[in-house]
C-alpha cells in the first residue's frame, strides 16, 4: 500500500515539473528587452532586510534591554562583542547615520525617488517575546531616527520579525513608525489595515507598493491578520485564488500611469536555488494581476534576478543591515556581502529600463563599499545564479554593476 506521504511527495513532484514547464512557455513567449534610454524614467531604490535590532540597537543611542531568549545567546551585547572580535571594536551611542556609511554617498549620487526596505525589526519596549520565537529582533523605539537619517520612505512589515515581541510589540511598532512618519505596509492592527497598500506621487506618476509575507519564510500563521486581530498580511498561497485576489487588489486602485511595486518576504534564508513556485508565481503576478515589480526578501545574500516581458524579478534581495559579523556556519554564502539595488522604470508602461547595482560590505555594524576582489566574487556568484533566469551581472569602471537581458 502507498503511504500518504508518497502520495504527497508524488503530488508536489508532478506540479513542480508542470509550473517549470509552464514557466518555460511563457518565458518563450516573451520579448527580449534591452535597457532604453533612462531620462523621463523613474528610479527607486530597493534592497532586503534591514535589521536594526538585537546588536545593532545595543550600539544606538537608545537600547532596549538586552536580555534575549534564544537557545544560545541570552543578552543581546553578545552579537556586539562577536562582531568587535571578527573586525575590531564598534563605538557605542552612534550617530544614527552610523550604520549606513557609504551608503550614504551612494543614495546623494543616485537619487532615487522612492527609498522601499524590508523593516525586520519589532520597535518596541515590550518585554514579552512570541511564546516559542526561538530569535527576537527589536529596537527602542527612541531610535527610529535610524530610518530617516537613511530617508527611508517605505517599510515593509509583512515579515517574520514584526511580531518577534508579541502583539503589543506590533502595536508599539505601528505606533512609533507612524509618529515618525515612516509609511509602511504588510501589518496591521486588523486585516484592512494589514493589506492597505502604501501609495506615493512622484513627478513622473504614482508607485503603489503591496506588502505581503509567506509562510515559507518563517512566518507562523498565527500571525496573521484577522478582522479584529492585529498581525501580518499573510500570503494565502501562491495559487490561482490568491493571483486573483492581487488581482482585484490592483484594480481597485491602479490607474493610467501607476507602477506597481509587489514586496513580498518569501523562501528560506540560504541556498540559490529559485523555487518553481516562486518564479510561476511571480510571472503569473505580472502577467494577470497587473504588478510591474516583483521585490522578493528573506535570503541572507542576494539571488538571481529575471526579467519577464519587460518587468524586474528579485527572488532574493539578500540582506541590507545585520548584526551577524562573527556568526559562523554560512561562511561560504558571504551573507556580508550585499547589494543596493536602483531599478529605473518606465512610469508609463511599467517596463524595466535598467538596474544598477552597488556592492556593499557590513563590517563593524556599517555598510562599507565591497573590495575589488569582493566586487569580483560577488559578480561571479550572480552570474551563475542569474544566467539561469536569462539575466547577467555586468561590471561598471566604478565598481557598480548593471543588469543585462
Amino acid at each position: 500500500m502507498i503511504s500518504k506521504i508518497a502520495i504527497l511527495s508524488l503530488t508536489f513532484a508532478l506540479l513542480a515539473v508542470d509550473q517549470q514547464a509552464d514557466i518555460k512557455a511563457m518565458r518563450n513567449n516573451a520579448h527580449d528587452f534591452v535597457p532604453q534610454d533612462t531620462a523621463a524614467a523613474l528610479t527607486l531604490f530597493l534592497c532586503g532586510d534591514v535589521m536594526t535590532g538585537r546588536g545593532i540597537d545595543q550600539v544606538l543611542q537608545h537600547s532596549v534591554d538586552p536580555e534575549i531568549h534564544e537557545s544560545y545567546v541570552k543578552d543581546a551585547r553578545d552579537y556586539v562583542r562577536l562582531a568587535e572580535r571578527k573586525n575590531g571594536t564598534i563605538p557605542k551611542q552612534v550617530s544614527y547615520d552610523y550604520i549606513w556609511g557609504d551608503a550614504l554617498e551612494v543614495w546623494r549620487r543616485e537619487s532615487p525617488g522612492l527609498k522601499i526596505i524590508n523593516l525586520e525589526t519589532s520597535i518596541t519596549n515590550h518585554n514579552t517575546p512570541w511564546p516559542g520565537k526561538v530569535v527576537q529582533y527589536r529596537m527602542h523605539p527612541a531610535n527610529v531616527p535610524v530610518l530617516t537619517a537613511a530617508g527611508v520612505d517605505f517599510c515593509s512589515l509583512a515579515n517574520n520579525h514584526t511580531l518577534d515581541w508579541g502583539r503589543p510589540g506590533l502595536a508599539e511598532t505601528i505606533k512609533t513608525l507612524s509618529e515618525a512618519g515612516v509609511p509602511f505596509a504588510g501589518a496591521g492592527l486588523n486585516l484592512n489595515e494589514a493589506r492597505k497598500p502604501a501609495i506615493f506621487k512622484k513627478r513622473q506618476g504614482r508607485i503603489i507598493v503591496l506588502a505581503y509575507g509567506s509562510q515559507n519564510s518563517g512566518i507562523s500563521p498565527d500571525w496573521a491578520a484577522a478582522r479584529d486581530l492585529p498581525g501580518i498580511n499573510l500570503l494565502p498561497d501562491m495559487g490561482e485564488s490568491t493571483v486573483k485576489m492581487v488581482q482585484q487588489q490592483v484594480k481597485e486602485i491602479k490607474q493610467q500611469g501607476d507602477v506597481v511595486v509587489f514586496t513580498v518576504h518569501w523562501g528560506s534564508n540560504w541556498g540559490y536555488d529559485v523555487p518553481p513556485s516562486h518564479q510561476y508565481f511571480a510571472c503569473q503576478l505580472i502577467d494577470k494581476a497587473g504588478v510591474d515589480l516583483v521585490h522578493g526578501h528573506s535570503s541572507h545574500h542576494p539571488m538571481g534576478m529575471e526579467v519577464y516581458k519587460g518587468k524586474l524579478i528579485m527572488y532574493g534581495a539578500g540582506d541590507f543591515i545585520n548584526d551577524y559579523e562573527g556568526i559562523g556556519g554560512h561562511e561560504m554564502y558571504r551573507g556580508d556581502l550585499t547589494l543596493m539595488y536602483f531599478p529605473n522604470i518606465d512610469p508609463v508602461t511599467g517596463q524595466l529600463k535598467s538596474l544598477k547595482m552597488v556592492p556593499m560590505q557590513v563590517r563593524k555594524f556599517k555598510l562599507n563599499y565591497a573590495s575589488t576582489s569582493d566586487t569580483k566574487w560577488l559578480q561571479g556568484t550572480l552570474n551563475r545564479e542569474c544566467n539561469k533566469l536569462g539575466t547577467s551581472v555586468k561590471l561598471n569602471q566604478d565598481g557598480s554593476f548593471f543588469l543585462s537581458w
